[in-house]
């Protein structure tokens, strides 16, 4: 039978880790949606890696819903997580795009999922608010994702950040990388193709950086910075992907060569 799970943070772990608290949400799914009743057994994940087998105590209806949950032990999550690091930065996308690039980069196990302002991005973010508003909702349904795909790590969802900060800050590779392999930008021209690219990684890299245009693609400008800081410019092949598309597709493709997607 698969595992009923539930989210909470570390915070609600406690310190001698023999109980854990559901709050609100999770509270109310465990009570009204599952139905569980004291000694039934589920699971817990903290978002940060841990997954504890639990039994239900009690349940608390009110104001501040509540769940008490006794840990009978940690566990191995219900997935591991690949062994790749990957961090997906992705042009701000209208509608309802960037939500499903959330959900499945978090599936296909992306570590760390960055919002990116460039020069043709679908959208503009009005003021810090707005950003705000859109991360929590990113982050959430990043949690959901974790939870329905067996995850006990729980993707960050970064604050939106400039094009230009990101291809300065994130340094091409060393010989001290130690693996990393930080700077792959996925374009629609200029670029080789992944397998050539490929053949001068490191047999294992621990992390890597993919980034992805909006459907208006890169300015030639935004091209040659990138190339000038150190990024290999990469083309998926000769098709015309949207930029959804090119995300999640660029997510497998990495996670199949040099993560634990077989």
């Amino acid at each position: 039978m698969a595992r009923r799970r539930f989210y909470a943070p570390p915070s609600a772990v406690s310190l001698n880790f023999e109980s854990v608290s559901l709050a609100s949400d999770e509270a109310r799914h465990l009570r009204d949606v599952l139905r569980l009743q004291p000694g039934d057994e589920v699971y817990v994940f903290d978002g940060a890696g841990k997954e504890f087998h639990c039994t239900v105590e009690r349940s608390e209806r009110g104001e501040r819903d509540r769940a008490q949950l006794k840990v009978l032990g940690e566990v191995e999550p219900a997935r591991p997580e690949s062994p790749l690091r990957l961090t997906l930065a992705v042009a701000l996308l209208k509608g309802e795009k960037f939500d499903l690039v959330v959900q499945k980069a978090t599936e296909l196990g992306v570590a760390c999922i960055v919002p990116v302002v460039t020069k043709h991005a679908d959208i503009r973010l009005r003021d810090a608010s707005d950003a705000t508003k859109r991360v929590g909702r990113w982050q959430r349904i990043a949690l959901e994702a974790a939870k329905q795909s067996g995850r006990a790590f729980v993707p960050e969802v970064t604050s939106p950040v400039f094009f230009e900060s990101l291809v300065q800050t994130t340094t091409p590779q060393t010989e001290n990388s130690e693996g990393a392999l930080p700077g792959l930008m996925f374009s629609e021209r200029d670029g080789e193709a992944l397998l050539e690219v490929g053949k001068n990684f490191p047999s294992n890299p621990s992390a890597l950086t993919a980034l992805i245009g909006s459907e208006g693609g890169w300015a030639d400008e935004e091209i040659a910075a990138a190339r000038e800081a150190g990024w290999q410019i990469v083309t998926l092949g000769g098709r015309t992907l949207r930029a959804e598309t090119a995300a999640i597709t660029v997510a497998a493709l990495l996670q199949h060569l040099f993560g634990d997607l077989a």
